[in-house]
């Protein structure tokens, strides 16, 4: 995994996107079917329904310490 850069996804429900931008910055959309946490430590999903009432639309930077550094 890389480092989190937008930890963010849409409710397929409400049409909300919605964005956890701090460590337990916890957010529900404005239907509460789904919800959103971590910010750029961690990435945290739920919802109410189903696992299929989200679009993940998070954005992740490549991990540079898994290059080889041995050459």
């Amino acid at each position: 995994m890389g480092k989190i850069i937008r930890n963010m996804i849409r409710c397929n429900t409400c049409g909300e996107t919605i964005e956890s931008t701090s460590r337990h910055d916890f957010k529900y959309c404005k239907c509460g079917r789904v919800f959103v946490d971590g910010g750029h430590d961690y990435l945290c999903r739920g919802y109410t329904v189903s696992p299929v009432d989200f679009t993940e639309l998070s954005v992740e930077a490549e991990d540079d310490s898994s290059e080889d550094r041995s050459k």
